[in-house]
């Protein structure tokens, strides 16, 4: 093998290693893009029933505030005897 050979193949093989990490680097980059994607659909849903439950909360504080507090609540009951 000739020199100039042998630098041919030295550049192919370095070429054939550059091109393998990029291809493996690009499907670690779709993987992690589909993954923050989820996250980002789950965290506006959370954030959804977030919403909904500090209304319901407000809801529950108006109607005790009306008068409906009455009723025993958690708070009022006595402890379970063993």
């Amino acid at each position: 093998m000739t020199g100039i050979d042998k630098s041919s193949a030295d550049l192919a093989k370095r070429v054939e290693e550059l091109e393998s990490r990029l291809a493996y680097q690009e499907h670690w980059l779709d993987s992690l893009d589909a993954t923050i994607a989820g996250q980002e659909r789950r965290m506006m849903e959370l954030e959804r029933i977030n919403r909904l439950m500090q209304e319901r909360l407000r809801e529950l504080a108006a109607s005790n505030d009306r008068g409906l507090g009455d009723a025993p609540g958690p708070e009022d009951e006595l402890p379970p005897h063993y």
